[in-house]
């Protein structure tokens, strides 16, 4: 079991991905971070919590200063964060591929999530 956590874009790449993974019986938990401030540190350690301390952010820009950084300080102590965010220089294309290029959409979170829970 894992949480999923993203927002905008991203949430919905976290939906099919727990689609995916409910299909191959793997139970995950999707939360919607709409709000970095204030983060919600009670809703992410209780989920934190109750997935075996294994939590995976999605986002759709660079990791430095975005929500994978504030969830895994909200988290410390209780969880294992894996950040997937653009870590490369942006590119202009189809969203689809933009997505699967920089390694946040549903086929990379379900990845990260069954590199946690295996």
């Amino acid at each position: 079991m894992a949480t999923v956590v993203g927002a905008g874009v991203t949430l919905f790449e976290a939906l099919k991905a727990y689609e995916e993974l409910k299909q191959a019986g793997v139970a995950v938990r999707v939360i919607d971070l709409y709000s970095i401030q204030p983060i919600d540190e009670p809703t992410l350690r209780l989920a934190a919590a109750e997935t075996g301390g294994r939590l995976v952010t999605v986002e759709d820009h660079y990791a430095g200063g975005g929500f994978g950084e504030a969830v895994a300080a909200a988290t410390t102590g209780v969880a294992t964060v894996r950040i997937l965010a653009v870590r490369d220089i942006p590119r202009s294309g189809k969203s689809e591929e933009l997505l699967d290029r920089f390694g946040i959409s549903a086929r990379h979170i379900v990845d990260a999530v069954r590199s946690l829970v295996a």
